[in-house]
């Protein structure tokens, strides 16, 4: 069967690196979050207190990033941000609050995307984001665009943080995810948007194994198909 790029969209907390991460290992593709260079790329400017507002400053630091992954003794892909894994950093409700601020500044973003790109250019690749479909692979053979219900989505991203034992209110879930989507679909650089060939799937009555099985299926359609 031929490899292919999938490219999975949608909002935060309805299971899109889950699934993606459970999808590329069921078809041996590299799984990427590129959610997490975005947040490596935060966790950098929150460290070195990096003035998003000046453009010099931003063109600086982000010569000195390298945002690269790899796969534990688990199989799982975890983010390392010049060297070092940040993946348990990068998660911390800190980071959420200023990543999408982070990666609307579109050198931060030009930067991510050509990383991005050169990630997916032997295919092969599960990737999720917020434009992967729509700006890093417009070509990609599989589009997909995950949504939920909100206060649903508030409960899974509580959860996650709990079990990082990072104990947050579930009102200021819900303030953070509402305020992260407002401002990742309104945003001038990539704006979070569904493409038009994308395939939606709402997750707020299925299950992650439900969700991964109806990729799987997907997938194998578009790896045997020849063409588009």
């Amino acid at each position: 069967m031929r490899k292919i790029i999938i490219a999975i969209d949608g909002y935060s907390a309805c299971g899109k690196s889950t699934t993606a991460k459970e999808v590329a290992q069921i078809l041996g593709y590299f799984y990427v979050d590129s959610g997490a260079m975005y947040r490596a790329v935060t966790v950098y400017f929150l460290e070195h207190h990096i003035a998003i507002t000046n453009p010099k400053e931003v063109a600086r630091a982000l010569k000195e990033i390298n945002v690269s992954f790899k796969i534990n003794p688990q199989g799982n892909t975890e983010a390392y941000l010049n060297g070092l894994n940040v993946e348990k950093q990068i998660r911390k409700m800190q980071v959420s609050e200023w990543v999408s601020q982070v990666s609307a500044i579109k050198e931060v973003r030009a930067a991510m995307v050509e990383a991005q790109r050169k990630m997916g250019k032997k295919k092969g690749i599960v990737m999720d984001g917020r434009d992967i479909g729509s700006v890093v692979f417009p070509d990609a053979e599989l589009k997909l665009f995950l949504t939920a219900d909100l206060l649903v989505r508030a409960f899974r991203r509580q959860r996650e943080l709990l079990e990082r034992d990072e104990l947050v209110d579930l009102d200021s879930v819900i303030g953070n995810l509402r305020q992260r989507d407002e401002f990742d679909s309104k945003r001038k650089v990539s704006p979070l948007v569904k493409s038009k060939d994308a395939i939606e799937i709402d997750t707020t009555h299925i299950t992650i194994d439900e969700q991964v099985d109806e990729v799987v299926r997907l997938a194998t359609g578009k790896m045997v198909r020849p063409g588009r």
